[in-house]
């Protein structure tokens, strides 16, 4: 079970290509998070996430790790909340955000300027996988399907680039309010 990249280059057709990395940024100069998509087969996909755009989306994603099973049939909202922190945690610490991402020349399948995401759609793959669609307002989007460690870890890359934002956002999930610390945004940008 690998994390994929769906439906990019062309209309109408569905490639599956497994993810290489993830890197998000606040770029102050658009006031928007761009975020940078790259396959193992030399592709690149960029895309912006506007404030708005956002506020859609993280509650989308705190859904998602909600839906975990083991979550969902905790019926104690606090035992929920904890699980989702041990999750969380856990999902961390499989996730590998010491390398750097690889600034090396790519393939950009739907244009070197990034695609402005308007529509954001959740559904689930044949293997229970999260698929999260990033979508513009007309034209070809990506659908990642994100596995539980792929899923917490772009919360967390969300969650440092928001913080280096003046949107006055806090991006936080369910169980992890109060375990926040200030100044964590120096963490790691980029996903491997």
């Amino acid at each position: 079970m690998h994390p994929r990249v769906l439906r990019p280059p062309i209309q109408d057709q569905i490639f599956t290509m497994r993810l290489h990395q993830l890197k998000l940024d606040f770029i102050p100069e658009h006031d928007r998070l761009l975020l940078r998509v790259s396959t193992d087969n030399q592709l690149e996909v960029r895309l912006w996430l506007t404030r708005r755009a956002l506020r859609l989306l993280w509650p989308l994603l705190v859904k998602m790790v909600r839906s975990s099973p083991e979550i969902a049939r905790q019926r104690n909202p606090q035992a929920r909340n904890a699980l989702v922190g041990m999750q969380h945690e856990q999902a961390l610490s499989r996730a590998d955000f010491a390398k750097p991402f690889e600034e090396i020349p790519r393939e950009m399948p739907l244009g070197a300027e990034p695609i402005l995401v308007v529509n954001i759609r959740a559904s689930k793959d044949g293997e229970g996988n999260q698929v999260l669609g990033l979508l513009p307002q007309q034209g070809q989007g990506i659908h990642l399907t994100l596995d539980d460690t792929l899923l917490h870890s772009f919360c967390k890359l969300l969650q440092n680039a928001v913080a280096k934002s003046d949107w006055n956002l806090v991006l936080e999930l369910p169980a992890l309010q109060s375990m926040m610390v200030p100044g964590d945004a120096a963490a790691p940008k980029t996903l491997n």
